[in-house]
């Protein structure tokens, strides 16, 4: 283990904690994580990492060693009261969009092994059992109270990370507000071994007038994890609920054989955003922040991408290479993005929730029918793969971003090329760094060597402007891969003004 005093304390380790950990680690920032929990999770209800998460992982080489741990889903079937209506497949569904066009299934406590280990490389280890019984943030640093088998321990950081769930004791004892509310139903979750319909690597949704259920196969053929929608009529018995009192839409409808339960947990959904994701030198990330329904697989997903927009900023800040105000844009950038999510995956989950005429017709005949004629059209995959996979996702409206050339606008997720061989991710780093398609001017280059900042010249080829990038653009990419800034005739202009105005020392 590192003996480095930490500049960071990083209070839940889950996915979202173990990024921050990780891609601060790889920026050479000091860290300690911790968890109130004595032993690692065995189970979770996160299924699905998307395009741009495993695009992120990338920076660190942590995909391979993702991808080897869980599958790609082939398909998803969509069934009525236990009767196949449609299957819709997925593979390759977003091909010429990102290097992976296609749904990853990994099991949460899967992923986190993977990231724990990653970490560990870097002399970190995860402290169990260990509590954050208080902080008081002093302007300068924040000394936290820790406490563990009863013993506590009094040090001090530069900032602390909340990214202790829902529940978070960081956001409680901020007093920060975390308005929303909590829908009537319950779902419950379960990993079992047997038999059936939904063994089959794909994932398979059973719609019915009352109820709702997932099936994800696992790699396996006799591993699942079932998904499944708890009535509000049995919601205030949910805490002495058994996988015998739901399994009813398993085992009669979707025809599975259940030889062995290994877990069987029950949860609320909530849809919540909190007031603020930082105050002084303290930050809200993941469910800390905010919380949805699980529509789209996206709450997991989106805590990375909190965590990694922050590591950058917290890094920038900690080597003086930017003003403290650059941790402002994180929430300025991350909570617009919780807002919309919430709001649209409310609108989902209601639909498929709701009950009455209109809304069996829809689950039972609409979205089995329109839905596989729908996905042949490639303006809505396209769509629908983007939204998803958050490779739409852009900062176009925040205080980070100056420029734009064509269709591309600084605030984009870098556009996704692979021309004559040459792939443009595989230069991304967690760093600075300037690109441009075809030829850079004198200036711009030397403008890189003053700057120390990585230039990479693509030789122009009319198959970019199909991406959207501009000939002899300069495109400047903040270090999580998003456009800091464009000039279309490749001057430097556009980059001094916006290194100049937003607080930025040096950028390397």
């Amino acid at each position: 283990m590192s003996t480095t005093k930490p500049q960071i304390l990083i209070t839940g380790a889950g996915p979202t904690g173990l990024v921050l950990a990780l891609w601060l680690s790889a920026q050479n920032i000091p860290v300690r994580i911790i968890d109130k929990s004595p032993f690692t999770s065995t189970t979770s209800r996160a299924m699905v990492v998307h395009a741009r998460v495993l695009e992120l992982y990338q920076q660190l080489g942590l995909t391979e060693a993702i991808l080897k741990a869980g599958h790609v889903a082939p398909a998803t079937n969509l069934w009525y009261s236990g009767v196949h209506k449609a299957r819709v497949p997925l593979k390759d569904i977003g091909t010429g969009k990102t290097p992976y066009p296609f749904v990853f299934i990994l099991p949460q406590d899967r992923h986190e092994r993977v990231l724990e280990e990653r970490l560990k490389e870097f002399g970190v280890e995860v402290e169990r059992g260990v509590e954050l019984a208080s902080f008081v943030d002093e302007g300068e640093k924040v000394d936290v109270t820790l406490r563990k088998d009863g013993k506590e321990e009094v040090c001090e950081v530069d900032y602390v990370a909340g990214c202790d769930g829902g529940r978070s004791s960081v956001r409680h004892a901020l007093g920060v507000k975390f308005e929303g509310g909590t829908y009537p139903h319950a779902f419950f979750v379960a990993d079992v071994e047997g038999s059936g319909q939904g063994f089959n690597f794909e994932v398979n949704i059973n719609l019915s007038a009352t109820d709702f259920m997932l099936v994800f196969g696992l790699d396996d053929m006799r591993h699942a994890r079932l998904v499944g929608f708890i009535s509000s009529e049995r919601v205030k018995d949910l805490d002495s609920l058994t996988f015998d009192d739901v399994s009813h839409i398993a085992m009669n409808e979707m025809k599975v054989n259940v030889e062995k339960v290994n877990w069987f947990s029950t949860y609320h959904v909530h849809h919540r955003v909190a007031d603020r994701f930082r105050q002084g030198r303290v930050f809200l990330v993941g469910d800390a922040a905010h919380v949805h329904s699980p529509v789209g697989g996206q709450g997991m997903n989106t805590g990375i991408s909190d965590a990694i927009n922050l590591a950058w900023k917290l890094a920038a800040v900690l080597k003086n290479r930017a003003d403290d105000s650059l941790l402002d844009s994180y929430e300025v950038e991350r909570r617009a993005f919780a807002l919309t999510l919430v709001a649209t995956t409310d609108q989902a989950f209601t639909a498929i929730t709701s009950e009455g005429l209109i809304a069996n017709t829809i689950r039972g005949w609409v979205v089995p029918y329109i839905a596989p004629i729908a996905m042949r059209i490639p303006l809505v995959t396209t769509r629908l793969f983007n939204t998803i996979s958050q490779t739409m996702l852009n900062y176009r409206a925040g205080p980070l971003a100056e420029g734009s050339a064509g269709s591309v606008h600084a605030g984009d997720r870098l556009p996704w090329a692979v021309v004559n061989g040459v792939d443009n991710f595989s230069v991304l780093t967690i760093k600075w760094q300037v690109h441009v398609y075809g030829t850079a001017t004198d200036d711009l280059v030397d403008w890189c060597k003053k700057k120390d900042i990585p230039l990479h010249v693509f030789e122009w080829d009319p198959e970019y402007q199909k991406t959207g990038l501009t000939r002899d653009a300069a495109y400047l990419l903040r270090p999580d891969t998003y456009i800091g800034a464009i000039d279309p005739t490749g001057s430097v202009e556009t980059f001094e003004k916006f290194i100049s105005s937003r607080g930025f020392p040096k950028l390397s």
